[in-house]
């Protein structure tokens, strides 16, 4: 499960109205018959028009400052092995939004009228989409960029000798390309895989717009907040402040697991993928104390689910280590419990 939260972008050509992004959340709508459509929903609505979220929104900005974001946004992208564990079901990932939303409010450090923070406090709206297509900065483009750019430049010479304006050998060129195709390391029905295409397999993910002020439109809420949990002293009494983005989102996890009874391996908890990027060599540590089968799984994972990405982000000089280590455990895993590779 990966989530983020994401401020509303303010300045140049965008608008200070959640107009934009509520019709940007629509593009999977569009052509399709009423009852086959997405609607948004909240804690205890479904089927909610766009109109009505731009307005309740937009609405909702009491004495927000022009550059203060108005809302934010929070995207949930559950994985292959969550989705494929709920059967790719809707109404569970609706259930699952409305836990991972209480987990939201109870995050903040935060009172209202001398009590916590709670899901009622927060106005949001959600919507589920169903596609996704890969982009410039995904793996699969990136590995698959310079058989592209070979393969455009041939059809390149190939149309010029097609026309006569060059001399060359069109039957050659085209099977310099086809042997391109097939070494590109990731294809679709035979296409290599370029920015734009739809990923395969179930794709479900939530896009939450949620308002920067409190349902009541009196208090600031913003999850964006360079305070973490702690006390400050205004106008001389003592102020909860601070938004725990780490407790929300190992909390959503933990949300997830109750609910659908999900057995997380260790590779896809959150606290794992931080452990990478900040202390690789506890990270693979952990990794090589795991019992056999949760290890078998965990390889597994990252094998065909590409959860050593992280690794690609770390600074340049704990990326050997990173690998030397994920290799050390896999070739001693191998020898000691016939891990299949």
């Amino acid at each position: 499960m990966y989530i983020t939260i994401t401020p509303q972008k303010l300045g140049g050509a965008f608008s200070q109205s959640a107009g934009d992004f509520v019709n940007y959340l629509e593009k999977e709508n569009q052509g399709k018959d009423p009852l086959d459509k997405e609607y948004f929903f909240n804690q205890y609505e479904d089927k909610i028009k766009p109109y009505q979220v731009i307005k309740e929104i937009d609405g909702n900005t009491a004495k927000l400052k022009l550059k203060e974001p108005k809302y934010y946004s929070i995207t949930i992208n559950p994985s292959q092995y969550e989705l494929k564990h709920i059967h790719n079901n809707p109404e569970k990932l609706r259930a699952f939004v409305r836990e991972a939303m209480k987990e939201y409010a109870s995050s903040f450090h935060r009172e209202i009228n001398g009590k916590p923070i709670n899901v009622d406090d927060i106005k949001y709206f959600a919507k589920l989409e169903h596609e996704r297509t890969y982009k410039s900065n995904d793996i699969a483009i990136r590995e698959n960029k310079p058989y592209s750019n070979q393969i455009a430049h041939l059809k390149n010479e190939l149309r010029k000798v097609e026309r006569g304006e060059v001399l060359g050998n069109a039957l050659q060129i085209e099977k310099d390309i086809r042997k391109l195709v097939r070494e590109a390391p990731y294809k679709i029905r035979g296409q290599v895989v370029e920015p734009g295409m739809k990923k395969e397999g179930s794709q479900s993910h939530i896009h939450i717009i949620v308002s920067r002020k409190d349902a009541s439109n009196s208090y600031s809420l913003s999850p964006g907040s360079k305070y973490k949990a702690s006390e400050v002293k205004m106008h001389g009494k003592m102020v909860k402040r601070g938004f725990e983005r780490d407790r929300f989102i190992q909390n959503s996890e933990k949300a997830f697991d109750r609910l659908f009874q999900y057995n997380r391996n260790y590779v896809e908890s959150y606290a794992a993928k931080k452990m990478l990027t900040k202390d690789p060599k506890q990270y693979f540590l952990s990794l090589g104390k795991l019992g056999i089968n949760e290890k078998k799984i965990a390889f597994k994972m990252i094998r065909q689910t590409g959860l050593q990405l992280p690794v690609l982000h770390l600074p340049q000089n704990k990326v050997g280590f990173a690998y030397k280590q994920l290799k050390k455990i896999i070739e001693a895993s191998v020898k000691a419990s016939s891990i299949g590779y």
